[in-house]
């Protein structure tokens, strides 16, 4: 790919075409991992000054269903607890298991492409007593913020982002990615991983703003360099990719700091030795943003347009309207079921799941809740009630159009890169979305969009699963073919991501469920 800008919508299609799997190319590959350079799965600054985050903090105990429906917080303060809380179930350590011959493996609060959790976590906010007004990393491991620099930056990160609003809030979370910590596995399609995984966290951050009574928005329109020079990320490494402003209650800065200087503070190596995978930073810069006037000329203007909906509609049976679940045990209980038993699950849950997966986003790509740039296309292989078969949801309506009915078990296996958990599952649901005119709508920065939206309607199909008692899990796919599957209806449109609900078996490998919350 060479260097374009964010109008050269050509990049998109270029990196799209040449990281799209088939049945062809995950055989002719030859990649293979090297286990003496997988990434250490923590970045590490040694010399920054520490602050622990409380321990005792309260937990989201709005119930789930609630708290994933909610559009809107409140205006609630930001408190350091509530701040700990936050963080902990977006991205902190969960549990740990350890496994015969000392191998152990960390969980956090959401799941991530091969457990590589390459997003990583910056606070930029005023003063939040005890904790004092600057720029901070947040470090999973230790549970502790690290402080990249002192003082008040919110006007500059609102100027990065065009958005005032920032600079009135109490603190804006940084969500970032390190490109080797998910090119080791996935190599070149990793980009589209970095929004499927932040995505995903934010569908926990979304849901527990909401149950701690915080507002919350997702700003996704940002001058990129201003943002990585502000959190000293080197952009050939790590990049930032979205912002997230929340709660009220901080002093707006009452004088400019007199600029963000350019700081490189020192981190601990990942690794040994780095491969570099130049079509991810490639598709990474056509997509980013270098001025203001570049975020007010594709930011969203206009109303959503009235939905047509296609006659002969399934309308799904009503939701629940909870769970009997608070969110913080929801996510706590979360992990990706490894096998599924084919057991058939409800109408209601599955109704339940996918209406409250998709009541909106507020971000500032989407206008309102009924506004979307990714379809929703399912095959139900174990639904009491519905017959198996291929259909497209319309979230608007809250209705299946079937589109071919049959049993298709082995096809969606296949289309799941031949792995059972798309024929063992209940449902396998495929986010689709018609590329091109989201490109000349957004760019090149449409990429991130639709593939970040598909990422946090999946996780918050993930925590709609768990709350209900059932599992889910994300998969990797052959993307012509699963076009090609859906199609004539799908075509035009290319497939980004992958959910799959169904019931585990009793014993499978996995995550192991505590019973209540871990005490931190």
């Amino acid at each position: 790919m060479r260097q374009v800008g964010n109008r050269d919508i050509e990049a998109t299609r270029e990196y799209h075409d040449r990281t799209a799997h088939s049945h062809a190319s995950v055989r002719q590959s030859g990649h293979s991992l090297d286990w003496d350079i997988k990434p250490f799965l923590y970045k590490v600054y040694p010399d920054l000054p520490v602050t622990s985050l409380p321990r005792e903090f309260p937990p989201p105990a709005r119930d789930t269903l609630e708290a994933l429906s909610a559009f809107e917080g409140k205006d609630g303060a930001l408190t350091l607890e509530a701040l700990a809380s936050l963080l902990f179930f977006t991205g902190g350590l969960t549990k740990k298991k350890t496994y015969p011959g000392g191998g152990e493996m960390h969980f956090r609060a959401a799941p991530s492409t091969g457990a590589l959790y390459q997003t990583e976590v910056y606070v930029v906010g005023g003063e939040i007593p005890p904790l004092t007004a600057g720029v901070y990393h947040f470090s999973p491991g230790d549970f502790c913020l690290r402080q990249l620099r002192q003082g008040d930056f919110r006007s500059e990160l609102a100027a990065a982002a065009d958005q005032e609003e920032i600079r009135n809030s109490a603190a804006t979370l940084v969500l970032t990615a390190i490109y080797w910590r998910n090119t080791w596995k996935y190599q070149a399609r990793a980009y589209r991983h970095l929004f499927w995984d932040s995505g995903t966290m934010l569908a926990n951050l979304l849901a527990a703003a909401a149950a701690l009574g915080l507002p919350v928005r997702l700003v996704t329109f940002f001058v990129d360099e201003g943002v990585n020079r502000l959190l000293g990320l080197d952009p050939e490494k790590e990049v930032s990719l979205e912002l997230a402003p929340l709660g009220t209650g901080g002093a707006a800065p009452t004088a400019p700091n007199p600029g963000a200087e350019p700081i490189s503070p020192r981190t601990i190596p990942l690794s040994p030795q780095e491969v570099d995978y130049p079509l991810v930073r490639q598709m990474h810069a056509a997509s980013s943003l270098t001025e203001p006037g570049d975020i007010r000329s594709i930011r969203p203007a206009t109303p959503p347009e009235t939905t047509q909906y296609p006659d002969g509609l399934l309308p799904l049976p009503k939701p629940l309207s909870a769970s009997g679940r608070p969110l913080g045990e929801t996510i706590i209980r979360r992990g990706s079921t490894r096998q599924f038993s084919g057991e058939p699950i409800s109408a209601q849950a599955f109704s339940t799941v996918l209406f409250h997966a998709t009541r909106g986003i507020p971000a500032d790509f989407l206008l309102a809740p009924g506004r979307r740039l990714v379809d929703l296309y399912l095959i139900v292989n174990a639904v009491e009630g519905i017959s198996p078969g291929a259909y497209c949801y319309w979230p608007e309506a809250h209705s299946l159009e079937l589109l071919r009915e049959g049993d298709f078990r082995s096809q969606a296996g296949y289309l799941c890169l031949e792995q059972a958990l798309g024929s063992d599952a209940s449902v396998t649901i495929f986010f689709l979305a018609a590329l091109g005119p989201i490109l000349e709508r957004f760019g090149n920065r449409g990429y991130r969009l639709a593939n970040l939206e598909a990422g946090i309607v999946g996780g918050k199909c993930y925590l709609g699963a768990y709350a209900l008692g059932f599992g889910a899990s994300g998969c990797t796919f052959y993307d012509g073919d699963v076009v090609k599957f859906f199609s004539p209806h799908a075509q035009g449109k290319d497939a980004l991501f992958v959910t799959i609900l169904g019931r585990s078996i009793r014993g499978a490998p996995g995550v192991e469920v505590p019973l209540q919350l871990a005490k931190k």
